[in-house]
């Protein structure tokens, strides 16, 4: 029986974590849980599960969440930060998920980590802001780092032992806006841009996926992850999301990793892995895919992946700030703020007026993100938005 201990179970890949734990329930125990403020669904959740603690960051509605459950339910119930990092170490716990989102992860990624818990990762920001001091507690730590992206899943699963590759190669499905023109991509709605045709994902990814901002953090979270110079990196769109990523190795063998798109395949294997285990998903059929298509991702037309990459290559404080402003920029296009376009303007806006500096520590990382989060809300609010 594996423990697990499931950070943000009430966002997109917590709920799918616990979709597997269902598939193995004489195998998968839920010991803990954490969540941010929906109370009704963590409710819903330890109900279900029945683990031993949860808690809910959100401490003004720590009452109300206790009363929901009612006086006899057996969990114990914590509320506040540092609850939710206590739980991310849990003794007796034998692997973190790490699917908060956002940096408010990377403190529970290091707890985990200082406590000696494997993590299975789906924190991309934790990794794009602070990469090198990640990295460097798994080393140190011996625990097991298992990437739940499925473009990052499937690299890994493509690596696997085999050498040192040539290069990786990142596919994205284009979004919606795939085949549109540079205006109506940036004057696009909410409503327009939550509509992924192939991924069922937050809010939040998937108005990154519609600029390609979340490819191009992927990009430095796969350099972080495979220790591999940005210029092997390579960015293909992908329509069909059936290729999750490939391998390009010397001898010109290229690798790749596919299957219907289902962020539970990556996870699953991230839970089990190395073992591979019969579920409920369905297998390839060929004939009924026809073809795949490929084509080259057009910066031009979304800037947010060069912005990425070229953050990316700077490094220092200059991906959390690019990671910092991308939130509240992304925050305030889902309220109406701002365009699409505004993402991008807004972004590059705070990383013009950035003087970028040492990232070795988590405070030059933590002064680094409230900085572009604060410039970002300057920004928005110069523009009378």
């Amino acid at each position: 029986m594996k423990k697990i201990v499931v950070c943000g179970s009430t966002g997109s890949i917590g709920r799918q974590t616990l979709d597997v734990c269902r598939w193995f329930p004489g195998e998968l125990q839920v010991m803990a849980l954490t969540g941010g403020s929906n109370i009704e669904l963590l409710a819903a959740q330890v109900r279900e599960f029945h683990p031993a603690y949860a808690a809910l960051a959100d401490e003004s509605r720590y009452q109300e969440f206790k009363e929901l459950l009612g006086a006899d339910c057996p969990t114990e119930i914590l509320a506040g930060r540092e609850a939710v990092q206590e739980l991310a170490g849990l003794a007796g716990a034998d692997m973190q998920v790490a699917a908060i989102s956002g940096l408010a992860g990377l403190d529970s990624v290091l707890r985990g980590l200082e406590a000696g818990l494997d993590i299975a990762f789906a924190n991309k920001e934790t990794l794009v802001a602070a990469g090198a001091l990640v990295m460097d507690k798994v080393h140190s730590s011996g625990a097991n780092f298992y990437p739940v992206d499925s473009e990052h899943s499937a690299i890994w699963q493509c690596l696997d032992g085999r050498g040192d590759p040539a290069s990786l190669v990142l596919t994205c499905s284009g979004g919606p806006f795939k085949d549109a023109a540079a205006d109506v991509i940036a004057a696009a709605t909410p409503e327009q841009t939550l509509r992924h045709p192939t991924w069922d994902m937050g809010a939040k990814i998937t108005v990154d996926s519609a600029t390609l901002m979340n490819k191009g953090l992927e990009v430095i979270e796969a350099h972080w992850l495979f220790d591999m110079p940005y210029e092997r990196i390579e960015v293909v769109v992908h329509p069909e999301s059936i290729i999750h990523s490939m391998v390009q190795y010397a001898d010109g063998s290229l690798l790749a990793q596919m299957s219907y798109p289902d962020m539970c395949l990556p996870i699953q294997n991230a839970l089990f892995y190395p073992e591979r285990r019969a579920n409920e998903l369905r297998p390839l059929n060929f004939a009924e895919l026809g073809k795949l298509t490929f084509r080259a991702p057009d910066t031009g037309r979304f800037p947010c992946l060069r912005l990425a990459i070229e953050a990316g290559k700077a490094g220092g404080t200059a991906p959390a700030v690019l990671s910092g402003a991308n939130e509240v920029m992304n925050a305030a296009f889902l309220r109406g703020r701002i365009p699409l376009g505004g993402i991008y303007d807004g972004v590059a806006a705070v990383l013009d007026k950035h003087e970028n500096g040492s990232a070795a520590e988590l405070a030059d990382i933590v002064a680094a993100d409230a900085w572009a989060r604060q410039t970002a809300a300057d920004w928005l609010a110069a523009q009378g938005v």
